[in-house]
């Protein structure tokens, strides 16, 4: 068998030929310029001209053959084909689902998924989508056990936030026969599912807040009201004026809990009717006028000052009186209580024409004012700008959240306005209503 030669010697046996006629050539040119019958410059001038055209030649002879096409490179296996209706129900699912390969390799993926962890795409393996170990070794075990999971996982980035992957091994082609019994029966696609629980997360975390508030602020009045009671009942049993001085506290303190216990109560009964609008139509400017009668003897008190104005037309809104009565009582009573350095609390009713027509009620106070850093948390639970002051004016941390939560049922705006050392300013919003006459005349009887 002959033997293939390589290039590299292909090329020099070609330039054999070449290369002897150039030197002949030059033998042929300098023997007749040696015997002058060419001229010595004419000769030098033909030998570099052949010279030139024998280069030219033997790189034509030796030039490569053209680049070949690029070989076509190894592309993956294209993914396993998914039934067209085990696709529709994936779609169809409420929550984010996925189907994967045993491997781990995603089959399909509906559009909450995109929402939820990120855009899937088809072939790409679990682990480019989700970064969390113990999902992957859930959906790893499940995959060889067929035993469905669920994990509960936590992200920080970008929000706080908890998620439930709940691993669910199936198998879709039963008629498939594996080379043991058991292959029978070992899952071929893995179904992942997660379920978004940051609300209920929030909300477990609200109550246990709660809770734990709610108990701080009863065991402070109550442990006040069993060290007085053991102080009387021991070494001050026999001094008059230490109990007239112990039973005064004790009193206050206990005010302090039966306003604790009545702002519960209060939030429990309105959370409970939060999704029942009121249907009753009611007045808001004769409502307001009430509450500013009524706190009228702790304005004097605090010498404050309360300015109130009304239109002439009556202001209507769809409402229960209780409620709306409590709402402006505790607006009007903090700003008689935290802004009376200012002497002066003004209560305005209005109605707003533009876009959709609004009843408007704002109590402004001139008092110190709120920081801004304050004024997204006011209406939480329990909350205080200072908590020493609002003891000592007998707060308990809930008359802005009853506020939040009133306004919220009559299906409200309320709006918090403030600056430091420039007072603050509360306005609620409600829907107008047009009340027809003879609703108003049966209202009045």
């Amino acid at each position: 068998m002959m033997r293939g030669v390589r290039p590299g010697r292909a090329g020099a046996a070609s330039w054999l030929p070449f290369l002897g006629t150039l030197v002949a050539l030059c033998a042929l040119f300098g023997a007749g310029a040696a015997f002058d019958l060419i001229a010595p410059p004419f000769a030098a001038l033909l030998v570099v001209l052949f010279s030139a055209c024998a280069f030219v030649a033997l790189r034509g002879r030796e030039a490569p053959p053209p680049l070949s096409a690029e070989p076509p490179r190894d592309e993956p296996p294209p993914a396993p084909r998914v039934d067209p209706r085990v696709e529709a129900v994936v779609a169809a699912l409420p929550e984010p689902a996925l189907l994967l390969t045993p491997g781990g390799e995603i089959l399909t993926a509906n559009q909450r998924v995109a929402l939820s962890v990120g855009p899937a795409k088809v072939g790409d393996p679990l682990s480019f989508l989700v970064r969390v170990p113990e999902v992957l070794e859930a959906v790893r075990a499940g995959a060889q056990d067929g035993i469905p999971r669920r994990v509960e996982f936590g992200e920080r980035v970008p929000l706080d936030r908890w998620l439930e992957a709940h691993v669910v091994p199936l198998r879709l082609d039963p008629g498939r026969r594996g080379p043991t019994a058991r292959d029978d029966r070992t899952p071929d696609t893995v179904l992942l599912t997660f379920r978004d629980l940051t609300h209920q997360r929030r909300i477990e975390q609200m109550r246990a807040d709660f809770v734990a508030n709610a108990s701080h602020e009863l065991r402070t009045p109550l442990a006040s009201l069993l060290g007085f009671i053991e102080t009387l009942l021991g070494p001050a049993r026999n001094d008059v004026a230490a109990r007239e001085r112990f039973l005064g506290i004790m009193a206050a303190q206990a005010r302090r809990m039966s306003r604790l216990i009545e702002d519960l109560l209060s939030l429990s009964r309105i959370e409970l009717n939060a999704h029942v609008r009121p249907e009753t139509p009611v007045e808001l400017g004769g409502i307001v006028a009430h509450v500013c009668d009524t706190l009228g003897p702790l304005a004097q008190d605090r010498d404050v000052a309360i300015e109130i104005r009304r239109p002439q037309e009556p202001v209507y809104v769809l409402g229960e009186r209780d409620e709306l009565i409590r709402l402006f009582e505790n607006l009007v009573e903090n700003a008689l209580k935290y802004g009376a350095n200012g002497h002066r609390v003004e209560v305005a009713v209005g109605i707003e024409r533009g876009g959709t027509p609004a009843a408007v009620v704002s109590v402004q106070d001139f008092g110190p004012g709120i920081s801004p850093e304050h004024l997204p948390r006011l209406t939480e639970r329990f909350y205080r700008v200072d908590v020493a002051v609002s003891r000592d004016q007998g707060g308990t941390g809930l008359g802005l959240a009853i506020v939040k939560h009133i306004v919220a049922r009559h299906r409200g705006r309320l709006g918090i306005e403030s600056r430091q050392d420039a007072g603050a300013t509360f306005t609620v919003r409600f829907d107008l209503v047009d009340v027809p006459e003879k609703i108003l005349l049966k209202s009045k009887v």
